[in-house]
């Protein structure tokens, strides 16, 4: 399965499960990235930390290791 990480900017996904545990993936998930939310990745930081995505149309900084942890899909469309 992918991760978030992998998704370039400019490209969307959609998310499809949330792994970890406890307080990183509580953390994840008041952030309102849950599944089923479409994620835009927006830019990514030149030494790749954070990552800058939309989601729900809230602008949000995502730590790599984070984004490690969201399995994600492509958006058709």
């Amino acid at each position: 399965m992918r991760t978030l990480k992998a998704v370039a900017p400019g490209n969307s996904a959609r998310v499809v499960n949330i792994g970890g545990a406890g307080p990183v993936k509580r953390r994840i998930m008041e952030m309102g990235i849950i599944k089923g939310s479409d994620v835009f990745v927006r830019k990514v930081a030149p030494l790749g930390d954070p990552m800058e995505v939309t989601v729900r149309g809230y602008e949000l900084s995502l730590r790599k290791s984070d984004a490690e942890l969201i399995e994600v899909d492509t958006v058709s469309g």
